[in-house]
Protein backbone atom coordinates (compact mmCIF):
# COMPACT_ATOMS: atom_id res chain seq x y z
CA UNK A 1 0.00 0.00 0.00
CA UNK A 2 1.50 3.44 -1.01
CA UNK A 3 -0.63 6.32 0.16
CA UNK A 4 0.72 10.21 -0.25
CA UNK A 5 1.97 10.43 2.85
CA UNK A 6 4.74 7.44 2.02
CA UNK A 7 5.31 10.02 -1.22
CA UNK A 8 5.38 13.01 0.11
CA UNK A 9 7.99 11.26 2.54
CA UNK A 10 9.99 10.48 -0.14
CA UNK A 11 9.91 14.06 -1.64
CA UNK A 12 11.28 15.36 1.52
CA UNK A 13 13.73 13.23 2.85
CA UNK A 14 15.65 13.02 -0.51
CA UNK A 15 14.88 9.45 -0.85
CA UNK A 16 14.51 8.89 -4.56
CA UNK A 17 16.47 11.15 -7.38
CA UNK A 18 13.56 13.06 -8.64
CA UNK A 19 15.10 15.99 -10.72
CA UNK A 20 11.39 17.18 -12.10
CA UNK A 21 8.12 18.06 -11.22
CA UNK A 22 7.13 15.91 -14.17
CA UNK A 23 9.19 13.00 -12.82
CA UNK A 24 7.33 13.31 -9.11
CA UNK A 25 3.59 13.68 -10.83
CA UNK A 26 4.54 10.74 -12.94
CA UNK A 27 5.28 8.18 -10.39
CA UNK A 28 2.51 9.33 -8.46
CA UNK A 29 0.13 8.69 -10.98
CA UNK A 30 1.52 4.74 -12.03
CA UNK A 31 2.10 4.33 -7.44
CA UNK A 32 -1.94 5.62 -6.17
CA UNK A 33 -2.48 2.64 -9.33
CA UNK A 34 -1.69 0.28 -6.57
CA UNK A 35 -4.53 1.74 -3.80
CA UNK A 36 -7.85 0.03 -5.11
CA UNK A 37 -9.61 -2.11 -2.28
CA UNK A 38 -12.92 -3.30 -2.37
CA UNK A 39 -14.38 -4.51 0.51
CA UNK A 40 -17.72 -5.45 -0.38
CA UNK A 41 -16.88 -8.48 -2.48
CA UNK A 42 -17.69 -10.99 0.11
CA UNK A 43 -16.93 -15.35 1.04
CA UNK A 44 -20.36 -15.95 -0.68
CA UNK A 45 -19.73 -14.54 -3.81
CA UNK A 46 -16.01 -16.01 -3.91
CA UNK A 47 -17.96 -19.74 -3.53
CA UNK A 48 -20.08 -19.07 -6.22
CA UNK A 49 -17.95 -17.56 -9.25
CA UNK A 50 -17.06 -19.10 -12.54
CA UNK A 51 -14.91 -21.96 -12.89
CA UNK A 52 -12.99 -22.40 -15.80
CA UNK A 53 -10.50 -25.12 -16.74
CA UNK A 54 -8.74 -24.57 -20.30
CA UNK A 55 -5.98 -26.23 -21.52
CA UNK A 56 -4.59 -26.36 -25.31
CA UNK A 57 -2.03 -27.97 -27.52
CA UNK A 58 -0.32 -26.38 -29.84
CA UNK A 59 0.42 -28.39 -32.35
CA UNK A 60 3.77 -28.56 -32.15
CA UNK A 61 6.47 -31.23 -33.52
CA UNK A 62 6.99 -32.85 -30.06
CA UNK A 63 4.55 -35.60 -28.43
CA UNK A 64 2.30 -32.86 -26.95
CA UNK A 65 4.05 -29.68 -28.25
CA UNK A 66 3.66 -26.68 -25.90
CA UNK A 67 0.51 -26.59 -23.50
CA UNK A 68 -1.09 -23.77 -21.79
CA UNK A 69 -2.73 -22.62 -19.43
CA UNK A 70 -4.55 -19.74 -21.46
CA UNK A 71 -7.73 -18.84 -19.19
CA UNK A 72 -6.59 -16.25 -16.65
CA UNK A 73 -9.46 -14.74 -15.19
CA UNK A 74 -13.13 -14.70 -15.70
CA UNK A 75 -14.58 -11.66 -17.10
CA UNK A 76 -14.56 -9.62 -14.76
CA UNK A 77 -11.30 -10.78 -12.87
CA UNK A 78 -13.28 -12.39 -10.34
CA UNK A 79 -11.87 -16.21 -9.42
CA UNK A 80 -10.66 -18.95 -11.92
CA UNK A 81 -9.79 -22.89 -11.10
CA UNK A 82 -7.93 -25.32 -13.64
CA UNK A 83 -6.22 -28.29 -13.23
CA UNK A 84 -3.92 -30.50 -15.28
CA UNK A 85 -1.96 -33.83 -15.18
CA UNK A 86 1.18 -35.68 -17.23
CA UNK A 87 0.52 -38.54 -19.65
CA UNK A 88 2.47 -40.74 -17.36
CA UNK A 89 0.90 -40.14 -14.39
CA UNK A 90 4.42 -38.27 -12.47
CA UNK A 91 2.36 -35.08 -11.84
CA UNK A 92 -0.53 -33.03 -11.49
CA UNK A 93 -1.24 -29.76 -10.63
CA UNK A 94 -4.34 -27.25 -9.87
CA UNK A 95 -3.98 -23.40 -9.57
CA UNK A 96 -7.13 -21.20 -8.62
CA UNK A 97 -6.54 -17.29 -8.91
CA UNK A 98 -8.77 -14.45 -6.92
CA UNK A 99 -9.23 -10.78 -6.85
CA UNK A 100 -10.71 -11.35 -3.90
CA UNK A 101 -10.62 -7.70 -1.48
CA UNK A 102 -9.40 -5.80 -4.40
CA UNK A 103 -11.13 -3.61 -6.94
CA UNK A 104 -8.42 -4.91 -9.97
CA UNK A 105 -6.69 -8.31 -10.69
CA UNK A 106 -2.56 -7.95 -10.97
CA UNK A 107 -2.07 -11.27 -10.39
CA UNK A 108 -1.68 -13.74 -13.09
CA UNK A 109 0.02 -16.93 -13.82
CA UNK A 110 1.79 -19.48 -16.66
CA UNK A 111 1.67 -23.08 -16.83
CA UNK A 112 3.59 -25.26 -19.17
CA UNK A 113 4.54 -28.68 -20.22
CA UNK A 114 6.34 -29.79 -23.14
CA UNK A 115 8.80 -32.34 -24.32
CA UNK A 116 12.64 -31.32 -25.69
CA UNK A 117 15.06 -33.63 -26.87
CA UNK A 118 13.41 -36.31 -25.11
CA UNK A 119 13.30 -34.58 -21.64
CA UNK A 120 9.94 -33.41 -20.05
CA UNK A 121 10.21 -29.88 -19.42
CA UNK A 122 7.19 -28.42 -17.24
CA UNK A 123 6.92 -24.54 -16.13
CA UNK A 124 5.25 -23.20 -13.49
CA UNK A 125 4.94 -19.24 -12.62
CA UNK A 126 3.44 -16.88 -10.52
CA UNK A 127 3.77 -12.71 -11.10
CA UNK A 128 2.21 -10.38 -8.83
CA UNK A 129 2.24 -6.93 -9.93
CA UNK A 130 1.48 -4.01 -8.60
CA UNK A 131 1.21 -0.15 -9.40
CA UNK A 132 -0.54 -1.92 -12.40
CA UNK A 133 -1.30 -4.99 -14.12
CA UNK A 134 0.86 -4.82 -17.35
CA UNK A 135 4.53 -6.30 -15.82
CA UNK A 136 2.49 -8.72 -14.67
CA UNK A 137 1.11 -9.88 -18.04
CA UNK A 138 3.69 -9.30 -19.73
CA UNK A 139 5.31 -12.08 -17.70
CA UNK A 140 2.33 -14.36 -18.24
CA UNK A 141 3.44 -13.43 -22.59
CA UNK A 142 6.82 -13.12 -22.41
CA UNK A 143 9.38 -15.22 -19.74
CA UNK A 144 8.41 -18.56 -20.18
CA UNK A 145 8.93 -18.34 -24.30
CA UNK A 146 11.77 -16.70 -23.87
CA UNK A 147 13.42 -18.93 -21.41
CA UNK A 148 12.28 -22.12 -24.07
CA UNK A 149 14.31 -19.88 -26.63
CA UNK A 150 17.65 -19.64 -24.84
CA UNK A 151 20.29 -21.54 -26.66
CA UNK A 152 21.65 -22.99 -23.32
CA UNK A 153 18.04 -24.00 -21.47
CA UNK A 154 19.21 -27.23 -21.65
CA UNK A 155 22.97 -27.17 -20.99
CA UNK A 156 23.15 -24.71 -18.91
CA UNK A 157 19.31 -24.20 -16.93
CA UNK A 158 20.16 -22.24 -14.47
CA UNK A 159 22.18 -19.69 -16.09
CA UNK A 160 19.86 -19.36 -19.19
CA UNK A 161 16.63 -18.53 -16.17
CA UNK A 162 19.16 -15.72 -14.64
CA UNK A 163 19.75 -13.99 -18.44
CA UNK A 164 15.98 -14.84 -19.67
CA UNK A 165 14.40 -13.38 -16.26
CA UNK A 166 17.30 -9.83 -16.38
CA UNK A 167 16.80 -9.99 -20.77
CA UNK A 168 12.87 -10.17 -20.20
CA UNK A 169 12.78 -7.28 -17.63
CA UNK A 170 14.84 -4.83 -20.23
CA UNK A 171 12.50 -5.86 -22.95
CA UNK A 172 9.61 -5.07 -20.54
CA UNK A 173 10.56 -1.40 -19.58
CA UNK A 174 11.71 -1.19 -23.34
CA UNK A 175 8.31 -1.69 -24.37
CA UNK A 176 6.91 0.92 -21.88
CA UNK A 177 9.59 3.32 -22.29
CA UNK A 178 7.01 6.16 -24.10
CA UNK A 179 4.52 5.87 -21.59
CA UNK A 180 3.53 7.02 -17.91
CA UNK A 181 3.43 3.94 -16.30
CA UNK A 182 5.56 2.49 -13.71
CA UNK A 183 4.57 -0.98 -13.18
CA UNK A 184 6.15 -3.97 -11.77
CA UNK A 185 5.60 -7.17 -10.69
CA UNK A 186 7.14 -10.42 -8.78
CA UNK A 187 8.00 -13.44 -10.22
CA UNK A 188 8.26 -17.09 -8.53
CA UNK A 189 9.60 -19.99 -10.66
CA UNK A 190 9.52 -23.29 -10.70
CA UNK A 191 11.12 -25.18 -13.85
CA UNK A 192 11.10 -28.74 -14.09
CA UNK A 193 13.61 -30.04 -16.61
CA UNK A 194 13.22 -34.33 -16.10
CA UNK A 195 14.13 -34.84 -12.77
CA UNK A 196 16.34 -31.23 -12.01
CA UNK A 197 13.71 -29.05 -10.14
CA UNK A 198 14.74 -24.94 -10.80
CA UNK A 199 12.95 -22.50 -8.33
CA UNK A 200 14.07 -18.90 -9.10
CA UNK A 201 12.83 -16.04 -7.26
CA UNK A 202 12.35 -12.06 -7.68
CA UNK A 203 10.03 -9.90 -4.93
CA UNK A 204 7.89 -11.34 -2.36
CA UNK A 205 5.72 -14.38 -4.42
CA UNK A 206 7.32 -17.44 -2.78
CA UNK A 207 7.15 -20.96 -3.27
CA UNK A 208 7.34 -24.01 -0.67
CA UNK A 209 7.77 -27.69 -1.41
CA UNK A 210 6.63 -30.19 0.78
CA UNK A 211 9.65 -32.94 1.54
CA UNK A 212 8.46 -36.02 3.28
CA UNK A 213 6.27 -34.16 5.28
CA UNK A 214 8.09 -31.12 5.91
CA UNK A 215 7.93 -27.77 4.60
CA UNK A 216 10.74 -26.03 2.91
CA UNK A 217 10.54 -22.91 1.82
CA UNK A 218 12.71 -22.94 -2.09
CA UNK A 219 12.63 -19.10 -2.24
CA UNK A 220 13.21 -16.20 0.19
CA UNK A 221 11.36 -13.06 -0.16
CA UNK A 222 12.86 -10.11 -1.36
CA UNK A 223 12.72 -7.31 1.54
CA UNK A 224 14.12 -3.94 1.72
CA UNK A 225 15.03 -4.90 5.16
CA UNK A 226 16.89 -8.37 4.82
CA UNK A 227 20.97 -7.31 5.20
CA UNK A 228 22.00 -8.29 2.46
CA UNK A 229 19.05 -6.39 0.33
CA UNK A 230 19.97 -3.48 2.08
CA UNK A 231 23.64 -3.34 1.75
CA UNK A 232 23.32 -3.92 -2.19
CA UNK A 233 20.72 -0.99 -2.40
CA UNK A 234 22.69 1.57 -0.18
CA UNK A 235 25.91 0.26 -2.29
CA UNK A 236 23.89 1.45 -5.18
CA UNK A 237 22.43 5.15 -3.52
CA UNK A 238 19.70 3.95 -2.51
CA UNK A 239 17.98 4.05 1.25
CA UNK A 240 15.60 2.19 2.66
CA UNK A 241 12.78 3.21 4.93
CA UNK A 242 10.18 3.01 7.09
CA UNK A 243 6.79 3.76 5.88
CA UNK A 244 4.25 1.64 7.50
CA UNK A 245 6.90 -1.24 6.70
CA UNK A 246 10.16 -1.29 5.47
CA UNK A 247 10.28 0.39 1.66
CA UNK A 248 13.05 0.69 -0.64
CA UNK A 249 13.07 4.99 -0.60
CA UNK A 250 10.27 4.83 1.25
CA UNK A 251 7.92 3.67 -1.78
CA UNK A 252 8.54 0.10 -2.63
CA UNK A 253 7.86 -2.89 0.15
CA UNK A 254 10.12 -5.25 -1.94
CA UNK A 255 13.83 -5.15 -2.99
CA UNK A 256 13.44 -7.05 -6.01
CA UNK A 257 10.93 -6.32 -9.06
CA UNK A 258 10.11 -6.78 -12.78
CA UNK A 259 9.79 -3.06 -14.22
CA UNK A 260 9.60 -0.14 -11.26
CA UNK A 261 11.54 2.00 -13.95
CA UNK A 262 12.31 4.91 -11.31
CA UNK A 263 13.77 2.52 -9.09
CA UNK A 264 15.12 0.44 -11.24
CA UNK A 265 18.87 1.37 -10.50
CA UNK A 266 17.98 -0.39 -6.71
CA UNK A 267 15.10 -2.41 -7.53
CA UNK A 268 16.84 -5.19 -9.86
CA UNK A 269 15.16 -8.42 -11.68
CA UNK A 270 18.05 -10.61 -10.39
CA UNK A 271 16.89 -13.83 -9.80
CA UNK A 272 17.97 -16.10 -6.48
CA UNK A 273 17.76 -19.73 -8.04
CA UNK A 274 17.62 -23.09 -5.76
CA UNK A 275 18.21 -26.28 -7.54
CA UNK A 276 17.09 -29.16 -6.77
CA UNK A 277 17.13 -33.31 -7.91
CA UNK A 278 13.37 -34.72 -7.04
CA UNK A 279 13.16 -37.83 -5.85
CA UNK A 280 10.49 -39.86 -3.65
CA UNK A 281 10.54 -37.37 -0.69
CA UNK A 282 9.14 -34.59 -3.03
CA UNK A 283 5.65 -34.92 -2.04
CA UNK A 284 4.25 -31.55 -3.95
CA UNK A 285 5.26 -28.02 -4.41
CA UNK A 286 3.17 -24.58 -3.39
CA UNK A 287 3.76 -21.58 -5.71
CA UNK A 288 1.98 -18.57 -4.48
CA UNK A 289 1.57 -14.53 -4.59
CA UNK A 290 1.71 -12.62 -1.26
CA UNK A 291 -1.81 -12.60 -1.30
CA UNK A 292 -1.52 -16.07 0.60
CA UNK A 293 1.73 -15.45 2.01
CA UNK A 294 0.81 -12.64 4.46
CA UNK A 295 -1.90 -14.79 5.92
CA UNK A 296 -0.98 -18.60 5.51
CA UNK A 297 2.07 -19.94 6.87
CA UNK A 298 4.88 -22.33 4.80
CA UNK A 299 3.67 -25.12 7.24
CA UNK A 300 -0.29 -24.29 7.15
CA UNK A 301 -0.16 -24.24 3.25
CA UNK A 302 1.52 -27.62 2.92
CA UNK A 303 -0.77 -29.24 5.29
CA UNK A 304 -3.90 -27.90 3.67
CA UNK A 305 -2.54 -29.06 0.38
CA UNK A 306 -1.77 -32.63 1.44
CA UNK A 307 -5.54 -32.62 2.99
CA UNK A 308 -6.58 -32.68 -1.09
CA UNK A 309 -6.08 -35.64 -3.41
CA UNK A 310 -6.96 -33.29 -6.25
CA UNK A 311 -4.55 -30.56 -6.99
CA UNK A 312 -7.16 -28.20 -7.93
CA UNK A 313 -9.03 -28.94 -4.75
CA UNK A 314 -5.90 -28.08 -2.76
CA UNK A 315 -5.26 -24.81 -4.96
CA UNK A 316 -8.99 -24.13 -4.16
CA UNK A 317 -8.76 -24.21 -0.52
CA UNK A 318 -5.39 -22.37 -0.08
CA UNK A 319 -7.25 -19.74 -2.11
CA UNK A 320 -10.44 -20.01 0.37
CA UNK A 321 -8.02 -20.17 3.48
CA UNK A 322 -6.10 -16.90 2.77
CA UNK A 323 -9.60 -14.86 2.51
CA UNK A 324 -11.08 -16.06 5.54
CA UNK A 325 -8.07 -15.08 7.04
CA UNK A 326 -8.18 -11.99 5.90
CA UNK A 327 -6.17 -11.52 3.24
CA UNK A 328 -6.55 -7.81 1.67
CA UNK A 329 -4.91 -8.45 -2.10
CA UNK A 330 -5.08 -10.73 -4.72
CA UNK A 331 -4.71 -14.29 -4.26
CA UNK A 332 -3.27 -16.90 -6.80
CA UNK A 333 -1.79 -20.53 -6.25
CA UNK A 334 -0.62 -23.19 -7.86
CA UNK A 335 -0.09 -26.44 -6.30
CA UNK A 336 1.94 -29.32 -7.93
CA UNK A 337 1.88 -32.86 -6.74
CA UNK A 338 4.32 -35.83 -7.67
CA UNK A 339 3.20 -38.91 -7.58
CA UNK A 340 5.98 -41.17 -7.41
CA UNK A 341 4.08 -44.61 -7.23
CA UNK A 342 2.50 -44.15 -10.18
CA UNK A 343 5.50 -43.18 -12.15
CA UNK A 344 5.70 -45.67 -15.30
CA UNK A 345 2.30 -46.80 -14.63
CA UNK A 346 0.53 -48.43 -17.72
CA UNK A 347 -2.63 -46.90 -18.25
CA UNK A 348 -5.40 -48.15 -19.98
CA UNK A 349 -6.07 -46.68 -23.28
CA UNK A 350 -9.61 -45.47 -22.74
CA UNK A 351 -8.46 -44.22 -19.30
CA UNK A 352 -7.72 -40.14 -19.16
CA UNK A 353 -7.28 -40.42 -15.61
CA UNK A 354 -4.05 -41.44 -13.51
Amino acid sequence: MICNTYIRSVIAQGGLSFRTRSQISNIRRSLHASLHLNYKLNFASFKSSMNVSMMIDSGSTAKRGIVDVLSEKDEDGGYVSGGWQSDDCKMSCGYSSFRGKRATMEDFYDIKNTNINGKTVCMFGIFDGHGGSRAAEYLKEHLFDNLLKHPQFMENTKSAISETYQRTDADFLESEKDTYRDDGSTASTAVLVDNHLYVANVGDSRTVVSKAGNAIPLSEDHKPNRSDERKRIESAGGVVMWAGTWRVGGVLAMSRAFGNRMLKQFVVAEPEIQEQKIDEEFELLVLASDGLWDVVTNEDAVSLAQAEEDPEAAAKKLTEAAFTRGSADNITCIVVKFHHARAGAVKPQDDKNC
